[in-house]
């Protein structure tokens, strides 16, 4: 296996670095919040993995477009480790998303619009890792994938706007719509913005690094096919 390029582990460092502010600025610099209290400082991490994952999956949905114009099997390996690296961002932001909601609504869990789509759009994404391992040939393999995740990012958009057309419980962090829109001072807006920069830069560190596992995986499959052949 190669080494590392120097921007990956550039990346590494800063990453980690990233992830200490963020979480100092959720901690010490944004204000407490009067109603909720301590527990809304959890807000900031589920935006910004919430984000990010919906971004990784759309951006998914990106590669398999461009995987079934070029026929071009690493076009596969990047639009799976999308999905994985998302599939473990969203699912951070659901957990963190039932700890605020504990003390916030009384409940972990409540199927309401937005963690009901959510939930499903997670749902979708573990099926499609499921229903990839019954698939022997790479190329099928790959074409399957790439039809599937064009089809499953149709419920991401549906996830983002599922509170801003119906009636809900769960704040509106970014502009009006059907549920409560959330007031915000000057640091709390700052430490969600930085926290989303921060979760991206993790986003792409982490995609690096499954991309080349990836590849290094994807040779090892093309190996063992040569000797079965």
């Amino acid at each position: 296996m190669s080494s590392q390029p120097r921007t990956l582990k550039v990346l590494n460092v800063l990453s980690v670095l990233l992830v200490l502010v963020a979480f100092l600025m959720a901690m010490f610099y944004a204000p407490l919040e009067k109603v909720m209290g301590e527990v809304q400082r959890v807000f900031y991490f589920h935006v910004a993995t919430a984000w990010v994952g919906m971004l990784g999956f759309i951006a998914a949905a990106v590669v398999a477009g461009i995987y079934l114009r070029t026929q071009d099997l690493k076009w596969d390996v990047i639009g799976l480790a999308a999905v994985e690296i998302s599939l473990v961002f969203f699912l951070i932001a659901i957990v963190l998303g039932s700890i605020w909601a504990r003390p916030a609504w009384g409940t972990w869990w409540t199927w309401e619009p937005r963690l009901t789509t959510a939930a499903i759009l997670e749902m979708i994404y573990l099926a499609y890792l499921l229903l990839r391992q019954g698939i022997e040939d790479p190329d099928r393999r790959a074409r399957f994938g790439a039809v599937y995740t064009l089809l499953g990012g149709l419920s991401v958009p549906l996830t983002f706007i599922s509170i801003r057309i119906f009636r809900t419980i769960h704040p509106v962090v970014v502009g009006g719509g059907g549920g409560q829109t959330m007031s915000m001072t000057d640091s709390m807006v700052k430490t969600m913005l930085f926290s989303i920069v921060v979760f991206s830069v993790v986003f792409i560190t982490l995609f690096w690094h499954r991309i080349r596992l990836g590849f290094y995986a994807d040779q090892v499959e093309q190996l063992k096919l040569k000797i079965t052949q």
